[in-house]
């Protein structure tokens, strides 16, 4: 990182050379944002690629061809070039919404938020559970249908939790345990008629956005929740949608995504060729675009302007944990293993490579975290949420069964 300072003269390059690089950035760099998008103003339609890509892309290439983002003051605008690919080809659109049309209350410790937009309204509601110990403002964990994690993880530390009730938005539901509407039929879809065809990652990660406008527009003074340390996490198709939340809004701090399988952090291109695994073809979707598996199925999936790596890059430079368990094959884990190395060179890119992490420990059942894997989420909890400088994040890159295993380099030739 020492290229970055060579122009500066006199005391200002003594000081620089003193301190390690790493500090020198990470001063610098926010670790959480006060706006849901700081490059909102920023869109672009996207082409698909003419040529294919047979390996993952370069997160920091721009989608013209004009280089690559050098500077962390450009990766705002190249952050938003991605979303703008996601939402285009996967999702659909998520769309920004007015604080005018938002109203907020607490009835107790239950958060409300009313949403209107044009004639029709959308209310949410979710209890949030204060901790026994610590003072407010208090730190909050939001799980995306669920908290999956080990509640004593969070009690113990004095973090608040609350659910992210994703049905009260889209209630399709994997299985068919519950009543579920269809695509175009969802509270969701009152609003935006316009965006019948989404799919249900970009309406549930809006729904999140609106709770997080509610925190925000009451204070802290009525909420009791810090905005600034606010996470996300899920497990599951839940892993997948605290994946999208966090990407997708840059208040949240830390996101904690356990067990995501593909679709997730599994990059579409690593997975295409294994077997058994959920791969682009095999997803669920009323999740995603039906247009994306039109366009992209097959050896079109290297025709995709972007991968998941960058959709987990989207979170720089704020922090991010992704847990796998390689026993469920179907999870991609391997793939998830390439696609996290890939997504990590963002944040290292910019110095700050110890807010971004994976654990992928075998040997414990679908969402139940082992105890091997409390140290990793205590760090990131610590860290990012308690605000613990000295919590050690570095170097939180565990994968035993795919460590010196695995090809990486194959499809990382940037």
């Amino acid at each position: 990182m020492l290229h970055r300072f060579c122009k500066v003269m006199g005391t200002a390059l003594t000081v620089a050379l003193l301190l390690p690089s790493n500090v020198l950035a990470q001063k610098n760099i926010p670790l959480v944002y006060d706006k849901e998008n700081s490059g909102a103003t920023y869109d672009k339609n996207i082409s698909i690629l003419k040529t294919p890509c047979t390996t993952l892309p370069d997160p920091l290439a721009w989608f013209d061809g004009k280089g690559r983002v050098k500077k962390f003051k450009q990766w705002e605008k190249r952050r938003n070039e991605i979303a703008a690919s996601i939402q285009q080809f996967e999702i659909g659109k998520k769309p920004a919404v007015k604080k005018e049309d938002i109203k907020a209350w607490m009835d107790r410790d239950t958060l409300n938020v009313e949403v209107t937009i044009g004639n029709e309204k959308l209310h949410l509601k979710s209890h949030i559970t204060y901790p026994k110990t610590g003072k407010a403002p208090y730190p909050l964990m939001i799980g995306s249908s669920m908290i999956a994690l080990p509640r004593q993880l969070l009690e113990e530390r004095g973090i608040a939790m609350m659910t992210f009730h994703e049905s009260q938005v889209n209630d399709y539901s994997q299985g068919q345990w519950r009543p579920h509407h269809d695509r175009g039929e969802h509270n969701f879809d009152r609003l935006y008629p316009e965006l019948k065809d989404n799919g249900a990652y970009s309406e549930w990660a809006w729904g999140f956005s609106r709770l997080l406008d509610g925190l925000q527009l009451l204070g802290e003074e009525v909420t009791r929740i810090d905005m600034k340390h606010i996470g996300v996490t899920g497990c599951s198709y839940a892993g997948k949608m605290a994946l999208f939340c966090g990407a997708f809004d840059e208040r949240v701090a830390l996101t904690i995504a356990q067990e995501p399988g593909g679709g997730g952090a599994a990059a579409w291109r690593v997975s295409y060729p294994m077997a058994d695994v959920e791969s682009l073809e095999r997803t669920d979707y009323h999740w995603f675009l039906e247009s994306m598996k039109e366009k992209f199925s097959g050896d079109n999936v290297y025709l995709l302007p972007h991968d998941r790596h960058e959709l987990c890059a989207m979170i720089c430079p704020r922090a991010l944990l992704m847990l796998g368990n390689p026993d469920f094959k179907w999870l991609a884990d391997e793939s998830a293993y390439v696609s996290m190395n890939a997504a990590k060179k963002v944040w290292e890119q910019f110095g700050i490579g110890d807010r971004v992490g994976y654990s992928i420990i075998a040997g414990h059942g679908h969402c139940q975290l082992p105890e091997s894997q409390f140290p990793e989420v205590g760090a990131f909890l610590d860290r990012f949420l308690l605000g613990k400088e000295d919590a050690k994040t570095e170097n939180i890159h565990i994968a035993p069964m795919f460590d010196g295993k695995v090809d990486v380099d194959k499809w990382i030739k940037w």
